[in-house]
């Protein structure tokens, strides 16, 4: 989802025409549904892709009518944050995911469980060993009660305070976009660092649903 630059100043007419003051144009968002031509704004509704596994960017229609379709589920939106959540280190050891910050999710096509964590080409996917994963729905039952493709659980495991938290899937893949977007050099450099406190910052901030 991008957004395009505000239109250019009217420039004068010929040389020393000083043209009139004018108030700065409102940029528009020039993204467009992925499943039809309708232009959509910067806040707008997702569809999760099963097979792809990708959040596609829809306008209210093709969300109304599509998110019915065997292909496609609407993300949760739910944001549940975990305080009392118990990650043994020997379950996470299990897990073999390189770095401390991932987001777990139940696959309905594949009847698996996979962990995606950011890098900078975007989402790594990795299919977990699933009795490492029943041991931590052991510890933590409300992991039974995720929706799958739906919700992921988010493991931010690089500040000295681990954050867990279930939420909505495009809330996860948005996580991978900013640090994308951020990633500097190559260990990610500040850029990262202040894009993962920002994301959870406005994750824990009120919401006020844009429809």
């Amino acid at each position: 989802m991008t957004l395009a630059p505000a239109g250019l100043r009217q420039m004068a007419a010929w040389a020393g025409t000083r043209p009139e003051p004018r108030e700065a144009p409102i940029a528009k968002s020039t993204a467009h549904c992925e499943l039809c031509p309708i232009g959509i704004g910067e806040n707008h509704r997702h569809l999760l892709h099963l097979d792809e596994r990708r959040i596609v960017c829809v306008c209210e229609t093709c969300w109304s009518m599509r998110s019915g379709d065997p292909e496609f589920r609407p993300p949760g939106v739910r944001t549940l944050w975990l305080e009392d959540f118990v990650m043994p280190h020997d379950v996470w050891a299990a897990f073999q995911i390189p770095i401390g910050l991932a987001f777990l999710m139940r696959s309905s096509v594949t009847d698996s469980v996979v962990a995606l964590y950011p890098s900078p080409a975007g989402a790594t996917e990795s299919e977990l060993e699933l009795t490492a994963w029943d041991a931590l729905c052991e510890a933590n039952p409300i992991l039974e009660r995720m929706e799958p493709d739906a919700e992921a659980l988010i493991v931010n495991r690089t500040t000295s305070d681990h954050l867990y938290a279930i939420v909505p899937t495009d809330q996860a893949y948005r996580l991978v976009g900013l640090i994308k977007a951020s990633w500097e050099g190559i260990t990610g450099g500040q850029g990262v660092d202040r894009a993962i406190a920002e994301f959870f910052a406005d994750l824990q901030a009120p919401k006020v649903p844009a429809w």
